[in-house]
């Protein structure tokens, strides 16, 4: 049986530990896995609307989202991450899941944009998200700009 514990909270709500686990989890995957050195402390966290997934005070899956004029014009998520514990138990569908809606119910807005990384534009295309051609490198990382409407 699963003791998977959603959470939603703002940057001022965070208790320490949860802070830690978050940026572990961040930097595990972005960072080591992915090979990435970048500025994961970028700022934004105190804006962001901070979702996730834990067992036993692991990480499972977690992202940010932002109200509209944040990152951009739009509402908006990244950061999304599932971690090594959790991959292949359809976390990241219900994460996104959780995105979209606490952009709905939050923000009162459907259209979101995000910058998605290349080998995932399926997957944000199961979502309503739509290529808008732009693509760019991003940390020497493949990405493309996604509009869901």
């Amino acid at each position: 049986m699963s003791n998977i514990i959603w959470k939603i909270k703002t940057f001022d709500e965070f208790t320490v530990p949860e802070l830690y686990q978050i940026l572990k989890a961040r930097i595990d995957v972005f960072v080591i896995e992915q090979n990435c050195p970048y500025p994961d402390l970028d700022n934004y966290d105190q804006k962001a609307v901070h979702i996730w997934a834990e067992e036993n005070g692991d990480i499972l899956a977690y992202c940010r989202v932002f109200d509209k004029g944040i990152k951009y014009d739009e509402t908006s998520f990244g950061r999304v991450l599932t971690t090594e514990l959790a991959r292949g138990k359809s976390l990241g569908k219900q994460l996104i899941k959780y995105a979209v809606e606490t952009i709905e119910n939050r923000f009162h807005t459907s259209e979101i944009k995000i910058s998605a990384q290349d080998y995932l534009l399926r997957f944000y295309s199961e979502f309503g998200f739509e290529d808008t051609g732009k693509k760019y490198l991003e940390d020497d990382i493949p990405h493309t700009e996604m509009i869901r409407k």
